[in-house]
């Protein structure tokens, strides 16, 4: 065969290649153009505070978690901090102490309340923490205090002592506002099941608050706060950026969200704008047990 042949043919299994590829996961910007991870990282590192949005028990949205914490790090070193939804404020004493080396792991394991997939997905980041001196701040609201907001509504934890209360997000009630999107949609949920009120969107306006609260009480200026929550948190740059907004606007904030999708070659229309980058991961991906 001539050499001309050979690389027509070349060209056709290469072609093929890549379209019989099946990606993990396809990165894109929030007007759908495919995106790269260097491109990301260069652009996130910029920012004062940057929200990871998740889906709990998807396997890629954890390896970038952990990726993207070694990649930050290396451009701020300690002026990275790192914290989650996933730890309650009432446990920042003991991850305190255990990032400090009071204690092993196996004694925070068995006092701090952990999440069932804690230790394939949320163990890694924490312990590159520990390993290189990095705050890790327990941003959520205790959940049996979201429960009084579910049950009660703000009234609810007037009742709470000042102890209780240094552990949720002040001003919920002068603040909140019901019209908000990601709580509109709650309260058109209303009458699908018993637990569907108008304190639901009320209940999850405390966990928003309550981590903006806490991000911002340990940011300063020329820190990176790298923060991971569920998406519905962060999605839309509304829940938790809303309320960073309302409390400290002109912030440079930039949002990570990640998706399913039938197939990620294209990202859907209802998930352009849903964050600045969007992880699009075949909706067939492997799920860790939570």
């Amino acid at each position: 065969m001539k050499k001309k042949g050979w690389i027509i043919l070349l060209f056709a299994f290469i072609g093929f290649a890549f379209s019989s590829d099946k990606p993990a996961y396809i990165l894109y910007d929030q007007n759908g153009k495919v995106a790269t991870y260097k491109q990301m990282i260069a652009d996130i590192q910029q920012a004062d505070i940057v929200f990871f949005g998740e889906l709990h028990t998807d396997p890629i949205a954890h390896w970038l978690q952990y990726e993207i914490t070694k990649d930050l790090y290396a451009v701020k070193k300690q002026d990275l901090i790192i914290g989650s939804e996933m730890f309650e404020s009432d446990n920042q004493l003991i991850m305190d102490e255990y990032l400090a080396g009071v204690y092993d792991a196996k004694k925070f394991e068995a006092e701090a309340k952990l999440w069932g997939n804690y230790k394939t997905d949320y163990k890694p980041v924490l312990d590159f923490a520990k390993k290189n001196g990095l705050l890790y701040v327990a941003t959520n609201i205790p959940r049996r205090y979201a429960s009084v907001v579910h049950k009660k509504g703000f009234d609810g934890l007037k009742e709470l002592s000042d102890e209780a209360k240094a552990l949720i997000g002040p001003d919920l009630e002068r603040l909140y506002d019901k019209n908000v999107a990601c709580y509109a949609e709650m309260l058109k949920m209303k009458g699908m099941g018993g637990h569907v009120n108008e304190k639901f969107p009320m209940a999850q306006a405390a966990k928003d608050a309550t981590m903006a609260h806490f991000i911002l009480e340990n940011w300063s200026k020329g820190k990176l706060f790298f923060h991971f929550d569920g998406a519905y948190h962060s999605d839309n740059f509304e829940g938790i950026v809303w309320w960073i907004n309302k409390l400290k606007p002109g912030l440079k904030i930039k949002t990570i969200s990640t998706v399913y999708q039938e197939s990620v070659e294209k990202l859907d229309d209802e998930n352009l704008d849903r964050a600045n980058y969007i992880i699009a991961v075949p909706e067939t991906m492997t799920q860790t047990r939570r």
